[in-house]
């Protein structure tokens, strides 16, 4: 992405004339948040200065910057206990489907979180959800190009309860040499802990690579909230 971002980090890349966490802060407001902490690395002075006199916004200093796990691992603090939502800096999403998601895991006293899925021809991308009864069984990161069995795909969004923080503190850094997100959740599935899924419905986008943008500008310019 530094095609197209320069020398700034993604989530301030300007998307209809705001940055994209802006836009992924107005879904959240219109799912219902009030209160924000966004976890910073490379260039974090320019989130600092960018929000400014907002109270809702709280930062965590990530460094080193090694991995999603490490990072959500910051937030524990900030939840105080409190089940919360997590979503990835570069994540665009409709209000309607992060309040349906919520939701699901405030009717479940006995699901340790949620995870959002979208449907899409092959998940090879990303990572395959598989489930029974809405009741996720395993999740397989980028698996081989026609090997799942599954259309869900994880959408990079997560309702999680506090268990989170205790399955974080214990995974081991991946091949990739960093601390990961499904990492925990792998492990937690793996001790009987209970994950729903809460599939999409409405406009979605994973700002991963150049050609994303084009398609995120379009979605920022009316489907959701600014």
């Amino acid at each position: 992405m530094k095609s197209v971002t320069g020398d700034l980090p993604k989530p301030l890349l300007l998307l209809n004339g705001r940055p994209l966490v802006e836009h992924v802060m107005g879904s959240l407001r219109g799912a219902g948040f009030d209160k924000f902490l966004l976890v910073v690395g490379y260039r974090h002075e320019l989130f600092y200065a960018r929000f400014a006199g907002d109270h809702s916004v709280h930062y965590a200093l990530q460094d080193p910057v090694d991995g999603t796990g490490s990072a959500a691992r910051l937030a524990e603090g900030f939840t105080g206990g409190e089940p919360f939502l997590l979503i990835f800096g570069d994540i665009l999403a409709a209000p309607e489907d992060l309040a349906a998601m919520w939701k699901t895991l405030m009717e479940d006293p006995a699901a340790a979180g949620v995870i959002a899925v979208k449907d899409v021809d092959d998940p090879h991308q990303g990572a395959a959800v598989y489930e029974e009864g809405g009741v996720v069984t395993k999740i397989i990161e980028k698996p081989p190009i026609g090997t799942s069995t599954t259309r869900w795909n994880s959408a990079g969004i997560y309702a999680f309860r506090s268990v989170v923080f205790d399955a974080l503190k214990r995974i081991q850094k991946t091949e990739r040499g960093e601390y990961e997100l499904p990492s925990a959740v792998t492990m937690l599935l793996g001790e009987g802990e209970r994950f729903l899924i809460s599939p999409l419905v409405g406009a979605w986008r994973d700002v991963g690579r150049p050609e994303d943008v084009a398609a995120a500008a379009e979605i920022t310019s009316g489907s959701l909230p600014g």
